[in-house]
């Protein structure tokens, strides 16, 4: 394992009296079985440490520092909130594990000194699993929470608590504790109980929430697969179209119960331009409910920069009997939207892909400069993926109108179903 402790030194270097200090862990599988469709621990590395940096907001800072470990510090309190860290794990939980039923995923907690903190964050699973079981670790004091979606209880952070703690309660119940010459020596074991049945294989799709920056509220749901919180989408034109094919299925099925908002389904740009695979959306689009047209955006991925109209007014033919609005989703800023004709599309969505927060605010300058082409058009400027309060706030100063990403929402289970609300970096 790589030293941790430069790490940390690095992250924080000047630590304040008064600040609470605390290694995040997330422990695969309490109960030690594996379950079905159990994310890559290397995958879930990635995904949380994105996460926490989105939803841990300065003033206050977060690290990784070893696998599945990470340093939380608040320079403003002496301790954590366990109901904050239990909302934090709750939303943590649901996005690496969705669809799971609770205690799949415990997030435990350890605050003490730095030294303590990083001794914590070196322990391997099965000491975790020690101390979610009460048994405590070989290391200094601190407080210990297990933290699940449904609670948080404070568990022993030694032997020597746990001990203590075990005195305590069978004192409470009553129950002297035999001395150790009394105690037989062997106890017969009782029948193991019957293995509960796996809980179900999570969705393969989920649901991002889509803000109007305009009207402050939320406008509808854009259905994506799951996948691709862990790892980029393939680049095979067969592989995306299986992809699209499950999202048309699970949006139809949505349809029944999401009232609220526009619906945007994801179409690949090549796929679109293929008749065997027009064949196969329409297999599809023949289920859609006509009423439903209305409300219903098509959103066509990997779309190139020399785009041809000629294949722009074929898909948006293609598409009308079933969706009443057509997104052109880019990654290049400075599409040339200039090129095409009014009324041919609804609306353009920037994909922010830069690695640097500079290279994604630069991108986000180059969309908004081209906001008047766009509005002389009547062409609608969205941004997708924005990560930050930043990034969101860069895009409601350009007047970019809709926005999406893991600054707005996590991704859902369901539809959105009210307007109300806020995005995530802004609650």
């Amino acid at each position: 394992m790589p030293d941790s402790s430069t790490n940390w030194r690095g992250f924080l270097p000047n630590v304040a009296i008064m600040t609470a200090i605390a290694c995040l862990r997330i422990l695969f599988n309490p109960g030690g079985e594996s379950q079905p469709g159990e994310v890559p621990k290397s995958k879930a590395q990635a995904v949380a440490d994105a996460f926490l940096k989105a939803r841990w907001r300065a003033p206050r800072k977060c690290g990784a520092v070893a696998p599945l470990a990470f340093v939380l510090a608040d320079n403003r309190v002496e301790a954590f909130d366990p109901t904050e860290m239990q909302e934090l794990a709750a939303e943590l939980e649901s996005v690496l594990f969705p669809g799971r039923q609770g205690g799949q995923v415990c997030l435990m907690t350890f605050e003490g000194d730095e030294t303590a903190v990083l001794k914590f964050a070196s322990l391997s699973q099965q000491e975790l699993a020690g101390l979610v079981a009460g048994q405590g670790y070989g290391g200094a004091a601190g407080r210990v929470h297990v933290i699940t979606a449904d609670a948080v209880e404070s568990v022993p952070s030694t032997p020597a608590e746990a001990k203590i703690l075990a005195a305590e309660k069978a004192a409470a119940e009553g129950a002297p504790e035999i001395p150790p010459a009394e105690k037989p020596a062997k106890v017969a074991k009782a029948p193991a109980p019957p293995k509960a049945p796996p809980p179900p294989p999570p969705a393969q799709t989920g649901w991002w929430g889509v803000y109007d920056l305009s009207a402050d509220a939320f406008a509808g749901s854009l259905i994506g697969m799951r996948a691709d919180l862990l790892e980029p989408p393939p680049e095979d034109d067969d592989k995306l179209l299986k992809r699209d094919l499950v999202c048309l299925t699970d949006a139809q099925a949505a349809l029944k119960t999401a009232t609220f908002g526009e619906i945007l389904v994801p179409f690949g740009f090549w796929n679109l331009t293929t008749p065997s695979a027009q064949d196969a959306y329409k297999s599809r689009l023949s289920r859609y409910p006509l009423d439903q047209q209305p409300r219903l955006v098509a959103t066509i991925y990997g779309t190139p920069r020399e785009a041809s109209l000629g294949m722009l007014q074929q898909m948006r033919a293609f598409l009308k009997g079933s969706f009443a609005f057509m997104d052109l989703r880019v990654d290049d800023a400075t599409f040339p939207i200039h090129g095409l004709p009014p009324e041919l599309i609804d609306s353009v969505t920037l994909l922010l892909t830069g690695e640097t927060e500079f290279d994604r605010m630069s991108t986000i300058q180059k969309f908004v400069e081209r906001k008047h082409t766009y509005d002389g058009k009547g062409v609608r400027q969205g941004v997708a993926g924005v990560a930050s309060r930043a990034e969101l706030d860069a895009c409601r100063a350009g007047g970019l109108v809709r926005v999406q990403g893991p600054a707005i929402t996590t991704l859902l289970d369901k539809p959105i179903a009210a307007a109300e609300g806020a995005p995530i970096a802004l609650s």
